[in-house]
């Protein structure tokens, strides 16, 4: 929800302040809340019906029935316009709409009849929902004044609403008024709507419309109405301050139209009134060549702009190219972001704001910023495309250069994480380079690599992770093969293979299979240790380690101290997902909790024991919790330094269940993927050096951009990578140490292979893992029921 401030501002001291004063001001709040950017809506304008029972003086969008003009859009006809919105990359379908024109019109209520519908509001229902089921698109409803039981209709099927308020002012009801003759822009009627619309829930638009009669202090009066509403619900998501524009043919023809200033200090007014964090618009097709002055005065969006349809209001003023937006936005000292019908505050709270049949078009439609989004890059697509992310249009922001020379300090805060991972435009990089270049003073220019074999021994896990697509349970044969359980014999087989291919060292990982006891882990470590006694075993996540301690009654460190014993080397810092409690419910409600993870690595750094971290986003987290896990690692590492390097895990969305489901969204877009080990690296210095980026999930591109960012490691060659594979990665199985090297003298720097810790392998595994031969046929052992499992079952 919206906060907005108390601010000190009353409606005289609004009257008597220079409007240089109140544009500083309004200016300095509006940065306070939103910063360098400025939003918009990429929207098509489906015009239902024009005809309205209200007579306001001033409009050209409400038509008088004509013989011949259907009263409606037909269901093609609204289908075809959407359509063309969705082509054209609209996330927003922007259904406008006369008021309840039944209850002054034959025409429409005879039209309504013929499709079988009771009134205007039931047809755009069904409009909405078929929009909804048929494109990719957002349905926003402006349909005038509504009952509680309207809202609530259209909530099921529309992801926000709105109303423009207009003005409080009931003079201008009264004869002579604009609005006389128009009983639904009775002030009170339309306050009822918006009250309606905040019980509901519902994400809200309104605005003022300026420069139609009323007074300065009318305007101030309908703002103030406007807030005490918000503060009420927080449901208002966007205010709109429009100026009013004389239209030929209507009784204001003559009007004096509203000039700059006065719209500006209408804004400012607004602005002050409102608080730092609403939003604030302007439409930019009314004030054509004045976008900086606009956001001089305190705005922070556009509005809905269409490459497709024109501004049916006010069909005078074209939409402005958003090339054009793009760079009068930037000359205003801001960089332009698209955004849904639902701006950011809403969506990232949308279990609250949004009905839940609508919540997985928006989830996939919007970023880890509740923004847009406006890429089709999906990690482990192998044809996806890569956007530019270098060079971008907009304005460097000296909260970013802040933000980074407190990294290079290694003063941090988590408030510079975020505005670092939210960064756009030319700020995106400036973090790029800035990562790179404290990379290359920190650990140089070589990128290192392993030579590693994946052993995932048991596909079989009574965890119900939403996100997993590798493990097994009853009835899951139909997704990725049978289940599996390795016998001792075939760990020793691979791990014997591993070495002879140059490997040193064995990754071992699996499903939390219901038979195992802590006995079992200790078995396929010593099954390793014993086939190869000089490899390295970099085995069991916090989340295997707890449950071995569990059944064996032991505590964590203990457990732990055994598996070293045994001959582990090492643990990857894998099931961290992301380290918030509130995340972990909906995506691994069966794991450890934040700090029950944080306490198992601490421990396993106690017991001497170093291990990686990692980090999976591009689901349901946003950019506050990435920046939450960063910081909380970055304060792990400080009491324990046992941490060798982080390894961003890009969320592969397309066989996990709960993307399936419609309950996350598609993987985190290209410049989610790339900035987070760009901002990994600023946020960790100088305290974990290695930043890993992970080719099965960027692929050679995303690897080089990771490479240019700040990231040092290639991570493994895996020989048998399975995990993301079953998630439907398209990158392949194993990278080969050739492959590494051709792929890191691309980006002009050196490569060298490392061991688990980062020192030097034997250099006989190195000659070997050149010339390594192909894999023999794995025997993925038919999964068993094991005595531990026999006897859970029966209890």
């Amino acid at each position: 929800m919206i906060q907005t401030a108390t601010p000190p501002w009353t409606a005289q001291t609004l009257l008597d302040t220079p409007l240089n004063e109140l544009l500083s001001a309004a200016a300095k709040m509006r940065d306070q809340g939103h910063a360098g950017l400025m939003t918009y809506s990429r929207k098509v304008f489906i015009p239902l019906t024009q005809l309205c029972r209200d007579v306001c003086h001033y409009c050209t969008f409400a038509k008088s029935p004509s013989a011949g003009i259907p009263a409606y859009l037909s269901p093609d006809e609204v289908l075809k316009i959407a359509r063309a919105g969705e082509a054209a990359g609209c996330a927003e379908a922007l259904f406008t709409l006369g008021d309840k024109p039944e209850l002054r019109h034959r025409a429409a209520r005879e039209a309504l009849d013929a499709m079988g519908y009771a009134t205007t509001i039931d047809y755009l229902i069904a409009m909405c929902d078929r929009v909804r089921k048929e494109t990719k698109l957002l349905p926003h409803v402006n349909p005038g004044v509504m009952t509680r039981e309207d809202i609530e209709r259209l909530r099921a099927v529309s992801v926000s609403q709105g109303v423009m308020l207009e003005s409080t002012s009931e003079r201008l009801c009264e004869r002579g008024g604009v609005h006389f003759g128009s009983p639904d822009k009775d002030p009170a009627v339309r306050l009822a709507t918006l009250k309606a619309a905040g019980e509901a829930q519902v994400p809200f638009t309104t605005g003022i419309l300026i420069g139609i009669g009323e007074t300065r202090q009318e305007r101030l009066d309908s703002l103030f109405a406007i807030r005490e509403l918000h503060r009420q619900f927080g449901h208002v998501q966007e205010v709109i301050v429009q100026n009013f524009r004389a239209k030929a043919a209507t009784k204001c023809a003559g009007m004096a139209e509203p000039d700059l200033e006065d719209l500006m200090w209408t804004i400012a007014c607004a602005r002050l009134i409102l608080g730092p964090e609403m939003n604030l618009q302007a439409p930019p097709n009314l004030s054509p060549d004045e976008y900086p002055r606009l956001i001089e005065a305190g705005i922070n969006d556009w509005g809905g702009v269409s490459p497709v349809t024109i501004d049916h209001v006010n069909p005078e003023a074209p939409w402005p190219a958003l090339t054009a937006l793009r760079i009068g936005t930037a000359r205003g000292g801001k960089t332009l972001v698209e955004r849904t019908a639902v701006y950011p505050s809403y969506v990232r709270d949308m279990g609250r704001w949004v009905d839940k049949s609508i919540q997985p078009t928006l989830r996939h439609a919007t970023d880890a910023d509740g923004l847009a989004r406006t890429d089709t890059w999906s990690p482990g697509l192998a044809d996806a495309v890569t956007p530019p992310l270098i060079g971008l249009p907009g304005t460097k922001t000296t909260a970013v250069r802040e933000a980074i020379k407190r990294a290079e300090d290694g003063a941090i805060t988590e408030a510079d994480v975020l505005t670092l991972l939210r960064a756009r435009g030319p700020d995106v990089g400036i973090i790029c380079a800035a990562a790179d270049e404290l990379r290359r003073r920190t650990v140089g220019d070589t990128v290192a690599y392993v030579v590693t074999r994946n052993i995932n021994y048991t596909n079989v896990c009574h965890h119900r992770c939403t996100f997993c697509a590798f493990s097994k349970g009853k009835g899951h044969d139909d997704l990725r093969g049978p289940a599996y359980d390795l016998s001792l014999d075939e760990v020793a087989r691979r791990t014997r293979e591993a070495w002879a291919r140059g490997g040193t060292e064995v990754c071992m990982q699996g499903g939390i299979h219901p038979g195992y006891t802590g006995e079992n882990y200790l078995a396929f470590v010593r099954a390793a240790k014993e086939a190869v006694p000089g490899i390295h075993v970099h085995a069991f996540s916090p989340l295997e380690v707890t449950h071995g301690a569990a059944t064996l009654g032991m505590s964590i460190e203990r457990f732990l101290e055994r598996l070293r014993d045994a001959g582990l080397g090492s643990l990857p810092g894998t099931a961290a997902e992301i380290l918030s409690d509130d995340v972990r419910a909906q995506i691994c409600p069966d794991k450890l909790k934040t700090a029950e993870w944080l306490a198992v690595i601490e421990a396993a750094h106690r017991v001497g024991l170093k291990t990686t971290s990692t980090i999976m986003f591009g689901h349901v987290e946003y950019s506050h919790h990435v920046a939450r896990h960063l910081m909380l690692l970055r304060e792990l590492q400080a009491r324990t330094a046992g941490i060798t390097e982080l390894v961003p895990l890009p969320f592969v969305h397309m066989e996990a269940p709960m993307y399936r489901k419609g309950l996350a969204r598609s993987g985190p877009t290209y410049r989610e993927s790339i900035l987070i080990h760009a901002v990994a690296r600023l946020a960790l210095h100088p305290l974990i050096p290695n930043i890993q980026v992970s080719w099965v999930k960027l692929g050679e591109e995303g690897m080089r951009m990771a490479l240019q960012s700040g990231a040092n490691d290639m991570g493994g060659t895996l020989m048998n990578e399975s995990i993301s594979r079953a998630a439907g990665t398209e990158h392949g199985q194993e990278y080969k140490p050739r492959q590494m090297e051709a792929l890191i003298a691309s980006v002009g720097r050196q490569s060298r292979q490392r061991n688990t810790l980062y020192g030097t392998p034997d250099q006989n595994q190195v000659r070997a893992s050149y010339d390594a031969p192909e894999l023999d046929a794995m025997q993925q052992t038919p999964a068993r029921k094991r005595p531990n499992q026999i006897i859970l079952e029966q209890v």
